[in-house]
């Protein structure tokens, strides 16, 4: 897919209701009040192959920042980069994360970050590449409640 790709996911998403029970469908999660889509993702990355994950890692990154800029001038500027460590703690402590916001933080660093929208939506997008045994992914995020 490309960054045009990208933004006509995020935008159906945007425009759908949300599901009422957490299901899957395609590349997409959905639940009561977010979806979770992957927008792009690796292959053929193996477990042991540190470097080639890191340069891929690194392309993840870029494509997500050109994206941002993108929907920084569609939606008005990012809120500073949204950090996961916070949820992590809390979550280890056994405080209950509300999704998508408790998977976001296992699979993701940090999150850009925009809203609420007139609909009351809030976007997020990151890449998920904190599993050295899975593969990178680019996500989005349209969910109706900001982060916790």
């Amino acid at each position: 897919m490309d960054i045009a790709e990208y933004l006509a996911v995020i935008d159906r998403l945007c425009a759908r209701e949300f599901p009422a029970e957490r299901g899957r469908s395609d590349l997409v999660v959905g639940g009561p009040g977010y979806f979770l889509a992957e927008l792009e993702a690796s292959h053929g990355l193996r477990p042991g192959c540190a470097e080639r994950r890191e340069g891929a890692a690194d392309d993840f990154h870029a494509l997500k920042e050109a994206l941002s800029q993108v929907l920084d001038a569609r939606k008005g500027r990012r809120q500073e980069p949204w950090g996961m460590l916070t949820l992590r703690v809390r979550r280890a402590r056994g405080e209950a994360i509300p999704e998508p916001w408790s998977e976001l933080s296992l699979r993701t660093d940090e999150l850009n970050l925009w809203g609420p929208d007139e609909s009351g939506r809030w976007l997020a997008v990151g890449v998920a590449d904190r599993d050295p045994a899975d593969g990178i992914r680019l996500l989005a995020v349209v969910t109706d409640m900001g982060p916790p």
